[in-house]
């Protein structure tokens, strides 16, 4: 019961700290380096694929070292 609500307290709370330097970035004239990072790091964060599946599950994933072979369209 208490990881969800922790989850869910912890994203809550970096969101707000990553709004806070954006809305900062957008308005104040005296911005730091530290509103920056915070900025920078939660929208590189954006980017992470949260959506994988391991290659084992994955349909159509090719195992490993056989990537000349189906490069070349063989099959086997």
């Amino acid at each position: 019961m208490a990881g969800p609500i922790v989850r869910r307290g912890a994203a809550l709370g970096l969101g707000a700290v990553w709004w806070w330097a954006v809305v900062r970035l957008a308005v104040s004239p005296d911005v730091g380096v530290l509103e920056g990072a915070v900025a920078a790091g939660g929208w590189g964060l954006s980017l992470l694929p949260v959506h994988c599946v391991a290659k084992s599950g994955a349909v159509g994933a090719v195992a490993a070292g056989r990537w000349r072979a189906a490069w070349r369209g063989e099959r086997g």
